[in-house]
């Protein structure tokens, strides 16, 4: 009688581990990439892995690292060839077990334009809900702010500041590369080799773009882009988004009424730009935007069948006190299909 109970806890013991085990395989792993001045095993990093711990028990996180010393990984964020590191991580995904039958991605700032880059270039394993946090998808026109302590920021804004179209910065110098002046959008498209690149944009007069840009990015069950409503240090912020400041010549500056039109049938509020010099210049909204009505990037076909969500963050930019929970909640820690 003994024995016979004790062989019957062994098996319903092993049988239990094995439908534990089971049921946390079923559950999608998470990657996260850190945004910029940060690193990715920081203490807030650390935190917000704990915390979504917390939300999902038994799922998989990793944090992407350009450099695994913490100090060395922050410098990354500033200096750097980003199509180089978007290669190293997709081989560093590769390599991670865990993450062989995909995942869901979490981006914080440039992370999520990162990230995206990795979906429309290799997605091997593939991402499934993408989520990204004040990311910068058509650039920036102003640099952010730096910090009075902050000397890897400053040097580097003052590098990129003084020739951000120049070899050498959109070589190495990270926020360069993702630099979209609506005043200089010729010489962007001739110099930049990042940002064009991902969001299919081209200097006349070539006009092939590369589909495999837009498959991929279609392929994601869901993007959610978030927008931090106080945002000053994205300018515009908007990006997040897929806005961006209209140049001068775009004959939209009296056009505010039509956007604010397009937006209505979205559900979106129309979000004013936050460029300090110019406060009143036209936004023009993702439906707007040429990557989107031509469907370079398969933006329009995930939207079109229900594959794209846009929300907000009250407060400045990465201040997610309140908002990232439901966000987490919703998108991440789900089943595989």
């Amino acid at each position: 009688m003994f024995s016979f109970a004790v062989v019957l806890f062994t098996v319903l013991s092993t049988l239990g581990h094995h439908a534990f085990c089971a049921a946390v395989r079923d559950i999608k792993p998470l990657v996260i990439w850190h945004g910029l001045g940060d690193s990715h095993s920081s203490p807030g990093m650390l935190q917000f892995q704990s915390e979504v711990k917390k939300m999902h028990p038994g799922i998989f996180v990793h944090s992407i690292y350009i450099e695994e010393d913490l100090k060395a990984d922050q410098r990354a964020g500033f200096y750097g060839n980003v199509n180089d590191q978007i290669a190293l991580v997709a081989s560093q995904l590769a390599s991670v077990p865990e993450l062989s039958r995909g995942f869901d991605a979490i981006g914080f700032s440039q992370g999520g334009q990162f990230l995206r880059a990795y979906t429309e270039r290799y997605n091997d394993p593939p991402i499934h809900n993408l989520v990204t946090f004040g990311a910068q998808h058509m650039g920036i026109s102003d640099l952010p702010l730096c910090s009075a302590f902050d000397l890897i920021c400053q040097i580097a804004r003052r590098a990129a500041r003084s020739g951000v179209y120049g070899e050498w910065a959109q070589q190495n110098l990270i926020q360069a590369q993702y630099y979209r002046d609506p005043d200089q959008l010729p010489l962007y498209l001739t110099a930049n080799h990042f940002l064009t690149d991902i969001n299919n944009e081209y200097a006349p007069p070539t006009d092939e773009r590369n589909a495999t840009y837009a498959e991929n990015l279609a392929s994601l069950q869901h993007l959610v882009l978030v927008l931090f409503k106080e945002d000053t240090t994205v300018v515009p912020k908007e990006s997040a988004w897929f806005g961006s400041e209209a140049p001068p010549d775009s004959g939209l500056k009296d056009q505010s009424s039509s956007l604010q039109a397009v937006l209505d049938s979205n559900g979106m509020p129309f979000v004013s730009g936050n460029k300090p010099v110019q406060q009143n210049r036209t936004m023009i909204p993702m439906q707007m935007q040429p990557l989107y009505i031509e469907d370079w990037i398969g933006l329009r076909t995930l939207d079109e069948r229900g594959g794209l969500t846009f929300a907000t963050c009250p407060g400045q930019h990465m201040q997610l006190t309140g908002c990232w929970e439901d966000l987490v909640g919703k998108w991440i820690g789900g089943e595989y299909l």
